[in-house]
């Protein structure tokens, strides 16, 4: 969990409400204290807001309860006497309840951008696809995008701990915070199908779910544990006009807990304890949270995107206003493969970077273009990358790419819709039926915006939806996929912010083979990625720089065991020719070009966290 952002203002207004909080805990322990310790107003509210789910309640006039009138009082006193001081005697509805609304419970493990863990927050969904929490639990998107939520993380009714579910957050698809109300609401990476098993906690935005005196029962993960309740005997003390105050059992960990009233409706969003030495009664401590009408408030206040708003609508149990589908511009392969140039090995000023060359042994093994009209035969040309294809593997040997970042176009992503290449028999390429109904994702070796530059939209355009050819993916666990590593962003560094002469690279990508990798559906599973980057400096000279996606084991040449995950990946730079010794692929003048390569020192992988660790 972050450090809470403006605790002073938390100690701010606790101290200076002290008086007014010892005030009405006093008044709470005389007669028909409890129609008399909170705003007139407030009290009718609650008791109409009691009526609507009890028959036997009737409302009260708030009039003749602030002048003071015996009867009103002792009518409104009786009331909450008898429904929210029971003396502990619940009906067993109250357990049902509560089991419901904890299930939505969630605990947040906070990850920075290299997965390492930061702290604990807790989070409950509040409507079929969004999760609220604190702002400063995920302060901003980027913090949300690295973090994940994990459902049933508690025990069973037979003390053995739940299955897990754990689920990445989607900043993308909907985010939105206020750190003066000390909120964040985020989407799920999941479906509403595959959170439905959790349910949702509906937000209410109507007065009258709290007032000073009732009770209040908080769902959470203190310290990052498994989930825990504590159970009701806590009660509001203070009802400022935009956080409540109320005694309970809370620790780091717990921010972003729901706090639930006795009809398990949530009227505030923990985010706060501090002390208070005077509390003896609440043990020298008050707790904060963020009432539920006042975020609803802030929410209705904000204006989003179409698509946002209408996951948006769940939260207020509206139906989703009908979204006008945007225009598309469909994924589109041009037939006319004639007219592919493929990667340009003079595209770098003043330096030829040729294709890697297979080794002898691996030279039989590349799938032959059919429609080569030139040599080498089994090089696929497309629109500024070329691949070659391993045909035994199904897989990519490598690509290799052009990339010109004075001339790029950003091409929203559309409905993705791979292809088979024609120039090659369908039996030596990975298709569709490998990634049927399983966990692994389609991936780009070339990124789908790499190659998307040149004179027009429409030439750009072209070159992006080659990408989405089968020959340029690999299959990868979802896990491998989607794990956040600083992989995924080198080729925008060296062309953004490197001692880069043109803004042009070269990037060559492939997957490392291993004779041991995992067997599924007939095609062999890589375990490690490799990628070359090359670029002119400002001084004219050539640079070439090797990377590896991997597991440390991995890179220490240990065996992969029953512990292998495909989601605990690193990004190392390394010598290119560690790559071509992984590979067999030679990549000729690139290999002296490489500075880490250069270094006497440098025999081992050098773990990448940042742009900063990069040695260009």
């Amino acid at each position: 969990m972050t450090a809470y952002p403006d605790r002073d203002a938390v100690e701010k207004r606790v101290h200076e409400r002290e008086d007014e909080r010892l005030r009405k805990i006093a008044i709470l322990a005389e007669p028909f204290g409890l129609a008399r310790a909170d705003d007139p107003g407030r009290v009718a509210t609650r008791i109409d807001r009691l009526s609507r789910s009890r028959p036997d309640v009737r409302p009260v006039d708030p009039v003749a309860i602030a002048e003071g009138e015996e009867g009103a009082l002792r009518d409104a006193g009786t009331v909450l006497e008898r429904i929210i001081r029971t003396d502990d005697l619940l009906g067993v509805g109250y357990l049902e309840g509560g089991v419901r609304a904890a299930k939505a419970v969630g605990r947040i493990s906070i990850r920075d951008d290299r997965g390492r863990l930061r702290g604990y927050g807790t989070g409950s969904l509040v409507s079929p696809e969004l999760l609220l929490t604190n702002h400063h639990v995920l302060a901003d998107a980027a913090t949300a995008a690295c973090s994940v939520v994990e459902f049933d993380y508690q025990d069973g009714a037979d003390g053995l701990p739940l299955p897990v579910r754990l689920f990445a957050l989607d900043p993308k698809r909907f985010f939105a915070a206020d750190q003066g109300l000390d909120f964040a609401l985020v989407a799920v990476r999941a479906t509403a199908a595959e959170l439905a098993a959790f349910g949702f906690n509906r937000l209410v935005e109507a007065e009258g779910k709290a007032i000073v005196g009732d009770y209040v029962t908080i769902v959470q993960h203190p310290n990052g544990e498994r989930k825990q309740i504590a159970l009701r005997e806590n009660r509001i003390v203070d009802v400022l006009e935009r956080f409540l105050h109320y005694e309970t059992d809370t620790e780091p960990g717990s921010s972003g807990s729901p706090v639930f009233n006795d009809q398990w409706e949530i009227v505030a969003l923990h985010h706060a304890s501090v002390a208070a030495p005077r509390q003896g009664e609440l043990g020298g401590v008050v707790n904060e949270g963020v009432r539920v009408s006042r975020l609803l408030a802030a929410l209705r206040a904000r204006t989003f995107p179409p698509e946002q708003q209408a996951l948006l609508a769940g939260v207020f149990g509206e139906p989703s206003p009908v979204v006008a589908a945007p225009v598309t511009e469909a994924i589109r392969i041009d037939p006319d493969y004639g007219n592919r140039s493929g990667y340009d090995p003079d595209f770098l000023a003043g330096h030829r970077v040729p294709l890697p060359e297979l080794s002898p042994d691996l030279a039989p093994l590349a799938a032959v273009n059919r429609q080569a009209t030139s040599e080498p035969k089994h090089v696929l040309p497309y629109h500024h990358f070329s691949v070659v294809l391993n045909k035994q593997r199904r897989l990519a040997f490598f690509t290799a790419v052009n990339i010109d970042g004075a001339t790029s176009v950003r091409l929203r992503r559309e409905k993705d819709k791979w292809s088979l290449d024609p120039r090659v028999p369908e039996e030596e390429q990975t298709g569709e039926p490998v990634y049927a109904d399983n966990p692994l994702d389609r991936g780009h070796l070339v990124r789908r915006l790499d190659p998307a530059w040149g004179p027009s939209r429409e030439a750009a355009k072209s070159a992006n939806d080659d990408t989405f050819h089968f020959t340029n993916c690999t299959p990868q666990h979802e896990d491998f996929n989607q794990n956040r590593t600083t992989w995924a962003g080198l080729e925008d560094y060296v062309l953004e912010n490197a001692d880069n002469r043109d803004l042009r690279v070269s990037v060559v990508t492939g997957p490392v083979f291993a004779a041991d990798d995992d067997q599924y559906r007939g095609v062999q599973l890589p375990r490690q990625f490799f990628k070359v980057v090359a670029m002119v400096r400002q001084d004219g000279s050539l640079s070439a720089t090797g990377y590896l996606l991997s597991q440390e084991q991995l890179l220490q040449g240990l065996e992969a065991s029953a512990e292998f995950s495909y989601g605990a990946y690193r990004t190392f730079q390394v010598p290119v020719r560690r790559i071509e010794d992984l590979t067999g692929l030679s990549f000729g003048p690139l290999r002296d070009a490489d500075p880490l390569g250069q270094q006497e020192s440098a025999t081992t992988a050098k773990e990448v966290g940042g742009p900063a660790d990069l040695v260009l």
